[in-house]
This record gives C-alpha cells, structure tokens and sequence, in this order.
C-alpha cells in the first residue's frame, strides 16, 4: 500500500472551490478522451496474451539483456519501473537504455551488448524522433544487423500509422501501438513500459492493478490529498514555484527523473491569454542531497514546497554492528540499529528541520518495493499534474515549446528527411 500525508498548511490556506473546479475537470477530461492515460490499467491488459506468447519463443526466453531504444516519455518511466522493481526480481534480464546520441556514452554501451542473446526495443510515439532513430542507424551499422534477417529479436512501440508503424509493417517486425490520446510522458503503463517490462521478465499486471487502485479511488471521493495538493500548487505558484521530490531511496531515483519531465513538459506553458506559468520540479535523493541542495532550502529563498517518499520496508537490511574504532565514538548514536532505520529516521529529521523553518512539506510512504505500490506512484503523479495543469489553466497534455528547436534543428540539416 501506499500511504498519503497532505495536510493544509495554517500559513497557505486552500479554497474549496479550486478543489471542485480541478475534479470536473479531471471527470470530464477522462469521460470525454481528452488523455487517454487514465483508462490504461484496463486498456494495457489486453498486451498480456501477446506477450505471454512471446515469451515462449526460444529467442525471447532465453535472451539475457534487453536493449530499450527510446528519449523522453518513451523511456524514462520504463527506466522508473525497472529501478524500483529490480531488488524483487533479481533474476530479471539486463535492462540497457539508449537515449542520448552521445557517442562517448554509446562507444563504452555498445561493447556490453551480444546482439545474439539480446531483444531490441524501439520507441517512438511519432515514429520519427531524430535521437532515437539515430541511434537505431548507429547500432545497426555498429553490429552489421538486418532486422529483416532476425525478426524476432526486435520490437517496435509506436503510434498507428506513423513512419516506424510503416517500417515495421514493411519488414515485418513486432510491433505495438500506443494509444493515439495518450502523450508520451503519460504513456508509461500501455506498451511503452509493459512491453520492455515484460520482456524482461518482470510481472507487470500488479503496475496495472495499482494504478486501478488510486484512480478508482480519486474518482470515488475517496482521494481528496491529491485535488488539495494541485490547489495548493496554483494557488502558490507565485510563492513557491519550485517543487522538490526527495526520495529516500536509491530505487526511487529514477522515479525522480521521470517526474522532473512530466512536470516540466505538462506544466511550462503559456495560458490562452499569453501568460507564462509552471512550476520547477527538483528531484533528489536521500541521505546523499542532504550533503548538498538541502543548505539551499534551509537557507536559501523560501520558494521551495518539498515532498518526502519513503519505503517502511526495504526487504533487506544491513546492521550497523557497535565495534570499538578508536576517535569515531561519536558517530556510535546509531549502533544497534540498521541502516534501513537510520535512512528513514534522517528523512524525518530533514523533514521536521524544514518545517520548523517554514517550507510547506508533504510526504508519501510506501509498505515495500512492490510492483502494485510503483503503479499507484505513478498514476498518482500523472493525477496530481492533470489536476494541477487544470487549475494552471493550461493544456496539460501538448509541447509546443519543444517544436521551435526541433524545426532548427530539421533546417541545419538541409531539412532532409530521416
């Protein structure tokens, strides 16, 4: 289960009425398709007899690594999911994910991949993002492959009728569709992240199952923290317009990097009537950022809400044995404890020095690493900035500001096609 902890700060009052606004506009959002991401635990789920197929194949099953081709939407809540589900399913293939045409990174990457024991994944929404496809034409060129020859080893996630739809179509490779009203930020529970997921050898169903769960329970009035939260957000954004996730958790740092996007993209925008709005997500870690950003928020501009994540049960746990090591008696408070403790007891403690200095804080604890818990985290998230994009007045689900440098970018090639 996942635990919520938003209360209404005395100082920064919220009003009713915003809370109201942000739930019909949530309603009408899922009842009239305007993102399809919120019926994705249902739609998902017809994905699972393909794959459980697949599976059997003696080239999928007996793979070892799986390669995820992808930038943004289409690979950042994949890379989320397998970071925090890997400690339950240590047996799991190797998950390696190209994204960044850096071709240092890609020279040192490319030497751990055996084409012959690996299934490659190739995501793109539109079917045509310059990154990706790049990378693809490297890799291909770099192993002298011809999927066409190997069919079974690749996968292509995209939308119907875009170019790489075509392609695969063409030479016959598997391929899966992202549903055409769900953006690639939000796309992390359809194939985007179940294909890979599940190729990899994790049980993907519970993601689905969790998801189902805050969904349901948001639109049952049953969820009222997160409509608060978003109120809370627009109505301060001028006050405090950055917005900190600090996760006490290694596992949880890829989750931190998946909402530093989903904020930024969904609520940087400009309103109808020309105003520039959003808020600035911060993602961290804890303890390692207490040793760093946390002097900024101590004591830097008050212009920081914070949020906590914790897991009450890491699964496995280390001691922290009380041995004799001469001058270091000082550092000895936390003998007889494990380090799970001491990880939790400093996400409280950071907590509770913020709120003496007045930072509006929230937290979320999670029971475990379990795979239903990372559903609901994110779909809580996706919720959370649907609701406050409404409140914002802005489109939550469009980009236009990433399109001006695409289209540069087109011109400084001569604008020739990919």
């Amino acid at each position: 289960m996942v635990h919520y902890f938003f209360e209404e700060h005395p100082n920064y009052p919220i009003e009713t009425k915003y809370i109201e606004t942000a739930r019909r506009r949530l309603i009408e959002e899922r009842q009239k398709g305007i993102s399809g991401y919120y019926d994705l635990p249902e739609s998902s789920r017809g994905l699972y007899e393909r794959l459980s197929e697949l599976r059997q194949k003696p080239i999928v099953r007996d793979a070892r690594t799986v390669v995820v081709l992808g930038v943004g939407g289409s690979s950042l809540g994949t890379k989320a999911l397998e970071r925090f589900l890997h400690p339950g399913r240590p047996d799991a293939k190797t998950t390696l994910f190209l994204e960044n045409p850096d071709p240092v990174e890609l020279s040192c990457t490319l030497p751990l991949i055996d084409p012959a024991s690996s299934l490659f994944v190739l995501v793109s929404k539109s079917g045509s993002t310059i990154e990706t496809l790049s990378i693809y034409r490297a890799l291909l060129g770099h192993f002298d492959l011809d999927p066409s020859s190997d069919r079974e080893r690749f996968f292509v996630i995209t939308d119907e009728g875009s170019p790489l739809d075509a392609y695969a179509r063409e030479i016959g490779l598997s391929h899966f569709s992202i549903p055409a009203n769900v953006g690639g930020r939000f796309s992390v529970l359809s194939a985007v992240g179940i294909v890979p997921l599940t190729l990899a050898g994790y049980e993907t169903a519970p993601l689905l199952d969790g998801a189902a769960r805050i969904r349901d329970a948001l639109f049952a009035g049953e969820a009222e923290h997160i409509l608060s939260k978003a109120a809370f957000f627009s109505t301060y954004a001028d006050r405090f317009p950055i917005n900190v996730l600090f996760a006490y958790g290694s596992h949880l740092e890829r989750i931190g990097d998946w909402y530093i996007q989903l904020w930024s993209e969904s609520l940087g925008k400009r309103t109808p009537n020309g105003e520039h709005v959003g808020l600035t997500p911060v993602g961290l870690v804890g303890s390692v950022d207490q040793h760093s950003f946390l002097q900024l928020i101590m004591q830097g501009p008050l212009d920081k809400s914070v949020t906590f994540v914790k897991v009450r049960d890491f699964g496995k746990d280390l001691p922290i044995p009380d041995l004799p090591l001469p001058h270091l008696e000082g550092s000895a408070y936390a003998t007889g404890h494990t380090l799970g403790e001491l990880l939790n007891a400093e996400c409280d403690a950071t907590m509770q020095s913020l709120q003496s200095r007045g930072v509006p804080v929230d937290r979320i604890e999670l029971d475990s690493y379990d795979a239903a818990d990372a559903g609901e985290l994110l779909m809580y998230y996706e919720l959370l900035t649907s609701a406050t994009g409404a409140l914002l007045g802005v489109n939550t689900y469009d980009q236009p500001g990433v399109e001006l440098g695409k289209r540069i970018l087109r011109s400084m090639f001569g604008g020739k096609k990919g």
